[in-house]
């Protein structure tokens, strides 16, 4: 078949796809009309960051089965689009990971030893020995942010350096960071806490922006390394903090626009050490990622399992139309239990019951989990959520019985930790209508669409009022409502579906009455 390479790749790549017996053509300078034509008649797509993978080009490439991503980030391609199309798209997030591990440790040793700034001046002929008083890392504390597999890495060559790790992640379990000789603490506790703090979270909309003057505030004396994501750190910020002493330095790979801007204040300051965007710039790194993109091109063009799509569904295709309706009530349901727990996410449990329990239900808690771990994991799916369990060791356990008391099938997501745990039920009714039907233990009828406030509450007269009044006096429509209760004059649960935001204020004043005992505002379907 022919496979179309439009940013460059390592030859080994090049190769993997020749000894497979495709087509090869290389166009490193493809854009425009050109882009369009030379797509027109290819199998594979492989790119780099270089090339925007767009519902246009989408449309001009008819015979497409996969874009190869040679590399972590997709934000060059429309999956969404590609989706839309048939296309699988695949990433390798797993080949630059040692790459990206060993430049932040790099950063960090540069950062404590001013390392460069001791390089240039000895280039220009001074000798500034008595100039720089560097800091040794043995004994020190490592703040990490984001525990994932760079950051897991990072933890364990910096531990064996004898570094004292803690590490903020609400997605890993005190097991797996006890494995890794890291203290899990909140976020303000990591920074409060850390020496050094190196960053290896997405950048999501929640993630953005979110170390900030106060944040930076907390790690007085401390040094910032992000070989991750830009848009994390507000640069402003961080430049004011290095040049009024607040931090000791900082050396960052990453930043919010590449190239970085001539007039950007980090380049102002000689404590502010910067790199561009070298991550994951070794020969080993390159030749790694381009083999294990060209292998899932492989596998797709011979209509073989992608180990690394981002969106493409793993069950049978015969079984696939009568499970499809129930991946989206899973999903809900791992979304709206996730939203409830109040604290770190340490199990997950799905259980089915009735004639769900007869289907290939693997996708299933596949999406289950994509639900649980979508509120903060930057993209994750049902193809790569168990894979992202399993990186952050969050027990997962999936359980069958074919009796189900009320409803034809039910399937229940229940997440949990050491001090609580949370179960949402859901079902279908009339074929594909689905329904939330039980929130930790109380019945509902709910629709799970849009955005919801679950309250719970002493069960006495005027608290439903109380709620309609206060969301009424916050310009919050009630759209819905489900009441469930254990006993008359006990606790009650309500489901509210609404058309808007409720904002904190509105929160507040519920929680400040003593009859309201929690209230939860819940987003789905994307919505904010």
């Amino acid at each position: 078949m022919n496979v179309l390479v439009t940013d460059p790749i390592a030859d080994a790549g090049l190769d993997v796809l020749r000894d497979a017996g495709h087509e090869v053509e290389t166009g490193y300078e493809l854009e425009g009309e050109a882009l369009l034509e030379a797509v027109s008649d290819a199998n594979g797509l492989i790119v780099r960051s270089g090339t925007e993978v767009t519902e246009e080009v989408l449309e001009a490439a008819d015979d497409l089965v996969i874009v190869g991503r040679a590399g972590i980030g997709v934000d060059n391609i429309d999956i969404d689009a590609a989706t839309d199309h048939g296309v699988i798209v695949a990433n390798a997030p797993e080949g630059n990971v040692r790459a990206a591990a060993e430049h932040t440790v790099a950063m960090t040793f540069a950062a404590a030893r001013s390392i460069p700034q001791a390089h240039i001046r000895l280039k220009d002929g001074e000798w500034a020995k008595s100039e720089y008083l560097g800091a040794e890392l043995d004994g020190k504390t490592l703040g990490v942010v984001g525990l994932g597999r760079v950051g897991q890495e990072v933890a364990k060559k910096l531990d064996s350096l004898g570094m004292d790790i803690v590490a903020f992640d609400p997605y890993i379990s005190e097991e797996r960071a006890d494995r890794l000789g890291a203290e899990l603490v909140e976020f303000d506790d990591c920074l409060a806490r850390a020496d050094f703090l190196t960053i290896h979270t997405p950048l999501t909309p929640e993630t953005e922006g979110m170390i900030g003057e106060a944040e930076l505030d907390l790690l007085e004396d401390g040094y910032v390394i992000n070989v991750g994501r830009g848009g994390i750190i507000q640069e402003d910020a961080l430049a004011a903090k290095v040049e009024d002493g607040t931090l000791a330095g900082a050396a960052l790979d990453v930043f919010a626009a590449e190239p970085l801007p001539a007039e950007s204040p980090l380049l102002e300051h000689d404590d502010v050490i910067v790199t561009p965007h070298l991550g994951a710039s070794t020969e080993a790194a390159q030749e790694n990622v381009a083999t294990s993109t060209a292998e899932q091109v492989n596998a797709a063009l011979s209509e073989e399992p992608v180990s690394n799509a981002l969106n493409a569904p793993s069950i049978d295709e015969s079984a696939f139309p009568r499970v499809e309706p129930y991946i989206e009530i899973a999903e809900t349901a791992g979304k709206v239990a996730a939203q409830l727990l109040d604290g770190r996410i340490e199990t997950v449990e799905v259980t089915y019951e009735g004639e769900i329990t007869d289907e290939d239900i693997e996708f299933v808690t596949a999406s289950a989990l994509k639900g649980v771990f979508e509120p903060l994991e930057w993209q994750v799916n049902a193809v790569n959520a168990p894979q992202i369990a399993e990186d952050r060791g969050v027990d997962v356990t999936e359980s069958k019985t074919h009796q189900a008391a009320d409803f034809q099938s039910l399937i229940s997501v229940t997440v949990g930790n050491d001090e609580d745990e949370i179960s949402v039920d859901g079902t279908l009714f009339a074929g594909d209508d689905p329904r939330i039907v039980r929130v930790d233990g109380y019945r509902v009828d709910a629709i799970p669409h849009g955005k919801m406030v679950v309250t719970r509450n002493t069960d006495e007269p005027g608290v439903i009022g109380l709620i309609g009044s206060v969301m009424g006096k916050h310009g919050v429509n009630i759209a819905g409502m489900f009441n469930a209760r254990e006993a008359h004059g006990s606790e009650a649960l309500t489901v509210y579906n609404v058309d808007s935001q409720v904002p904190d204020a509105a929160k507040d004043e519920l929680n400040e009455d003593e009859r309201i005992i929690g209230v939860d505002y819940i987003t789905l379907n994307g919505q904010n």
